[in-house]
């Protein structure tokens, strides 16, 4: 059904209950809309604060999205018995059945090249190739036993973000948004930062509001020009001559939404408002050069620059003015091998040398502040690498692995997650998972639980049906929660 006639229908069903003898109707269509998140917001404010379903253990996400996928076997997840058999062919078991993005034959099994070391209080096994994370590995959960449906990044990419691998449907940051609102009516509920000069494998797609109002759609900041595009003033337009221009819109928009009642209208005026109040808040939050010299060198950011490590520091300062959820997007980890930046050798190396130290820095910097308690930090990308060569790369010197989705790592912490914990494993040689297989709409159910929403509460009706972010799927892994 079209939004606007849905709109109105609603409109007169409510009309018609509230009239209704003795109020009967008015008292069943506020059970109706009482069992919804977000049922009740006012439309002047739809990012206004919404009491969650519990009472959350984080109130706020960074998600830190390597795009591409970065190797879990060079990485976290140790496989000797790989290394022992380097070289040798795949057997046939693990192959049957299963298609790969670029190899076909009868692959090698490549162990990593990589060296390794158990780290912090609980002894977890990390490779050479992320120093910095060794000295947080007391602040993390990490899952081996990850595993997805798809093994071509924009559609496995959609299905980490909006849960399906199609577009259309809404980003975790918007469901996030749509369901809680905005501690700050000063910035946007949902924040995206993108570093590596690439937009992510979806598109915006990978952080849109889908078909849930647009107010709850992520905002691209950038931390090199102006923070937001398109939101300095023009020439010749001065910030009191803006205000009388909205004035005018929200007094001609407010007049067609009494006339069509359509909701993305009343969304408009909210984004026009929150966009004027974002002109004075967004540079500030927005300049690190505010922040002390050993703050700047922890991080490795530079005022001015684009960075991973910039963005890093972004995320913290804007959990800390109360931004929901921040989303950090970095490309340049599909480790096939086609090139030397794509190695995972020293390809890999210089690669997380621009990753782990701004990491590791944001979480101690959450730490010491007292946030990270309260702020569920994720890292991860979209699936795992094979525990085979890249067929394209068989013969080269450069060594590279093809897309896997069926055993990945990913990690947590902070927001209520076991610190310096393990869960899960893969198989020996990383092509399965062994135990505790979490989905990615495993995941999905548990980033919401630990923000107070039930994931199967949190909808929006859509086209006569009730949708959700986790779509008929997906159980709470509570046996990481701390």
């Amino acid at each position: 059904m079209d939004p606007r006639l849905e709109s109105l229908h609603l409109r007169t069903r409510r009309h018609f209950l509230q009239q209704s003898t003795a109020g009967l109707g008015g008292i069943a269509l506020t059970s109706l809309l009482a069992d919804g998140a977000a049922a009740a917001r006012p439309a002047d404010n739809p990012i206004a604060v919404q009491p969650s379903h519990f009472t959350p253990k984080a109130k706020r996400v960074i998600y830190l999205h390597m795009t591409g996928s970065p190797p879990n076997l060079d990485m976290f997840d140790y496989k000797p018995e790989l290394a022992e058999r380097d070289g040798q062919e795949c057997p046939d078991a693990f192959l049957e059945g299963k298609e790969f993005a670029f190899t076909s034959g009868t692959p090698k099994l490549m162990g990593s090249p990589r060296k390794w070391s158990r780290v912090g209080e609980a002894g977890m096994w990390m490779s050479d190739a992320i120093p910095h994370f060794h000295d947080i590995a007391d602040d993390l959960c990490i899952v081996h036993s990850m595993h997805t449906d798809q093994f071509n990044h924009a559609p496995a990419e959609l299905l980490v973000f909006t849960g399906s691998p199609r577009s259309g449907r809404p980003s975790m940051g918007s469901w996030v948004t749509y369901g809680l609102g905005s501690e700050n009516e000063d910035l946007p509920g949902f924040v995206v930062l993108i570093s590596s000069g690439v937009q992510p494998n979806g598109g915006s797609n990978s952080f849109g509001s889908g078909f849930l109002p647009s107010v709850y759609q992520g905002v691209q900041c950038r931390s090199q020009g102006d923070p937001v595009l398109y939101s300095s003033d023009p020439a010749g337009m001065n910030r009191d001559l803006r205000r009388k221009s909205l004035d005018a819109l929200r007094d001609l928009n407010q007049m067609q939404s009494a006339a069509m009642g359509h909701p993305e209208t009343m969304t408009r005026i909210a984004q026009y408002e929150l966009a004027f109040r974002m002109q004075a808040s967004v540079p500030d939050v927005m300049n690190i050069s505010q922040e002390s010299q050993q703050t700047l060198d922890d991080y490795g950011a530079t005022p001015g620059e684009s960075s991973l490590a910039n963005n890093c520091l972004l995320a913290r300062r804007l959990v800390e003015s109360g931004v929901r959820f921040v989303q950090l997007f970095d490309w340049g980890w599909d480790f096939h091998g086609t090139a030397a930046s794509e190695g995972i050798t020293d390809g890999l190396t210089r690669k997380c040398a621009t990753m782990d130290k701004p990491i590791a820095a944001l979480i101690r910097d959450l730490k010491q502040r007292g946030l990270l308690e309260d702020t569920l930090v994720i890292w991860g990308g979209e699936f795992g690498r094979t525990p085979f060569r890249e067929g394209r790369t068989s013969g080269s010197k450069v060594l590279g692995r093809d897309h896997y989705p069926d055993a990945f790592t990913m990690w947590m912490a902070g927001g209520g997650v076991k610190a310096g914990f393990e869960y899960g494993s893969s198989d020996e040689l990383g092509f399965n998972v062994a135990e505790n297989p979490v989905h990615i709409h495993d995941l999905q159910a548990t980033i919401l639980h630990q923000l107070g929403l039930d994931h199967e509460r949190l909808t929006y009706r859509f086209q006569g049906r009730d949708f959700r972010l986790t779509d008929v799927h997906g159980n709470v892994v509570k046996d990481i929660l701390a």
